[in-house]
């Protein structure tokens, strides 16, 4: 009646347990900090990383990261190139991101070139909006558009 042979259980083979013990529960990624120009710092150079980078300062330069923070006493002089770009300051020169948002307190001087672009009351844009097509959409379009003839 309570033999232990009728239990159907999953029977591990040694070395899977073995596999399992040996293998450490891996940590959650730890999100990475922004690296910050602060207030009051005047930065005349170029910045380029993957990273996150929060500006409340001045940079003179062209700025390539993959997150961009200008808080509103921020200031850029030169183009910016970001996956993704909060603007709340000023910056002065060509932007180019997948996603920018332009704060109520943005001033910009220059075109934005862009996949998606979000613009709060208040702000300030003086230049050309180019929107750049996504990844998959610039395929598809090429598929469906018309074929050119050649006859001569």
């Amino acid at each position: 009646m309570f033999d232990k042979s009728s239990k159907t259980s999953p029977q591990r083979r040694p070395d899977e347990d073995q596999a399992l013990r040996a293998q450490p529960p891996q940590p959650a990624p730890k999100p990475k900090a922004a690296s910050l120009i602060g207030p009051g710092l005047c930065v005349q150079g170029d910045i380029a990383g993957e990273a996150e980078v929060q500006i409340d300062g001045l940079v003179r330069g062209d700025i390539r990261v993959g997150k961009l923070s200008l808080g509103p006493q921020g200031r850029i002089e030169g183009s910016v190139v970001a996956v993704i770009a909060e603007i709340r300051g000023h910056v002065k020169g060509p932007m180019k991101a997948r996603q920018v948002r332009l704060y109520g307190t943005a001033h910009i001087e220059g075109d934005i070139a862009h996949e998606q672009l979000a613009m709060e009351t208040g702000a300030v844009f003086e230049g050309r909006s180019v929107r750049l097509a996504k990844p998959g959409e610039a395929e598809a379009q090429a598929g469906t558009a018309p074929a050119a003839s050649t006859a001569a």
